[in-house]
């Protein structure tokens, strides 16, 4: 997309908000462990589905997966940031995790959404242009600043729109998924964190948006940039930080996300942290091979290469729904799978692997092989059951057919009840059991 085409103002999300449950508890004694909420969870502040859509709502989230999965593919700096979590037009089809943080002084709540592959925070702001989610009010607070184009954080943002240097506003435009666009003021203010507060926090002020992608209450930068929430904090949370994400089975669908290196497991399995100095804001990891029961499934070893110059190989993403290969892993992986259950088999939605819900009992487990690490995903982490509960799918997909497809990305679906550790200081990533709820 071209950032200089003039925006066409869209309404922001169509979102119903409602009433949070009152035992909902959104952060932790230690003060550095907040709850992460999913969007559809009874401690989001949105509406969530009938229970009877939940796996016509999985499907809408899964089939937004391939804009998401491109986004990451062809991330590269010094180009524009695209970063589609979804592109439907209502809140309820997009697939994020959210925290309860509090912007200025004093301080606003904001539901922002955690992003592991992004570097920049935003938020709407009073008088948005578009915007009809709760937003932040800039001259409500006594310790927020917009920055001007000469300043040093202000050269780093993708998308800068600056035409003059010195006391000129820093303005930037970005596109979030294939239909949705923003601008904003780059700012900064105390962003405040359960009991811990990241003084004069620099993130995006958003003045006006495009389309029905961007989150409602803005965006929380998980990713590995400057700009990040990692490296803006700097020894408050020494590089590392975790998070676990609740099972779309659990009551009340909330997790937790721990900073700073307090509080995390003692002892947990983990994989070196690949850096692609060209996607910086990526979290790779080293795939060596995937396992359906016993069998080891054969695949040319290039499909997952770590390649700093084409971006090949594999990241671990909160944004992707279901995790995706590129083709020919997928293809053996889901030949194996099938050599190995009772078909017939059918397709729903993204998933091509569906199967009558009395063969579940000779279904194999799928193992995720790292560098180090062995993930043998437990069986809710690797299918998905239709709302009759008559038919359960494999739940994985092919990354999209196209020139950049050369990525495979380990998905949040995957990851449920699992506590993921990203230690960026010691170049580590770590997988434990953990029951989120």
């Amino acid at each position: 997309m071209d950032m200089a085409t003039p925006f066409l103002f869209l309404s922001l999300l169509i979102a119903t908000t409602t009433a949070i449950d009152p035992s909902c508890t959104f952060s932790k004694s230690d003060g550095s462990d907040l709850s992460v909420i999913h969007i559809y969870g009874k401690c989001s502040p949105f509406s969530p589905p009938k229970p009877d859509s939940w796996v016509n709502t999985l499907l809408e989230m899964a089939s937004k997966d391939p804009a998401r999965v491109a986004y990451l593919s062809s991330l590269v700096a010094k180009k524009p940031t695209l970063v589609p979590v979804a592109s439907g037009q209502q809140v309820l089809n997009t697939a994020n995790y959210l925290v309860r943080v509090n912007i200025g002084t004093p301080g606003q709540t904001m539901f922002m959404v955690l992003d592991t592959s992004n570097d920049v925070a935003w938020a709407p702001c009073s008088e948005c242009i578009g915007c009809t989610s709760t937003v932040f009010s800039p001259n409500a607070s006594t310790t927020f600043g917009p920055l001007d184009c000469s300043t040093a954080q202000c050269i780093q943002i993708r998308g800068l729109s600056c035409t003059t240097v010195g006391s000129s506003p820093c303005l930037f435009n970005q596109s979030y998924g294939g239909d949705s666009s923003f601008t904003a003021t780059l700012s900064q203010d105390n962003l405040r964190l359960a009991a811990d507060v990241v003084p004069n926090y620099v993130f995006g002020c958003i003045s006006a948006v495009s389309g029905g992608s961007i989150p409602p209450q803005g965006l929380l930068g998980l990713g590995r940039g400057s700009l990040s929430l990692l490296s803006q904090a700097g020894p408050l949370y020494n590089n590392v930080f975790s998070y676990c994400l609740p099972s779309f089975k659990s009551y009340y669908f909330s997790g937790s996300l721990k900073l700073g290196p307090i509080g995390q497991p003692g002892r947990i399995r983990t994989t070196p942290l690949l850096l692609n100095p060209h996607r910086p804001s990526l979290y790779y990891v080293n795939l060596t091979g995937v396992s359906v029961g016993r069998v080891n499934v054969p695949f040319p070893q290039e499909y997952l290469t770590f390649d700093p110059n084409t971006g090949a190989g594999t990241v671990i993403d909160s944004g992707t729904v279901i995790t995706r290969f590129v083709g020919p892993v997928y293809t053996a992986v889901r030949d194996e799978f099938r050599k190995q259950v009772k078909g017939p088999f059918s397709s729903l939605g993204a998933f091509d692997t569906c199967f009558s819900g009395t063969s579940e009992g000779t279904v194999p487990t799928v193992t995720l092989h790292f560098s180090g690490l062995d993930l043998a995903l437990p069986m809710e982490n690797a299918l998905i059951h239709s709302s009759a509960g008559s038919l359960a799918c494999l739940a994985m997909a092919a990354a999209p057919n196209n020139v950049n497809s050369v990525l495979n990305v380990i998905a949040n679906l995957q990851q449920q009840n699992l506590r993921i550790l990203f230690d960026v200081a010691n170049s580590r990533l770590g997988i434990a059991r953990e029951l989120c709820n």
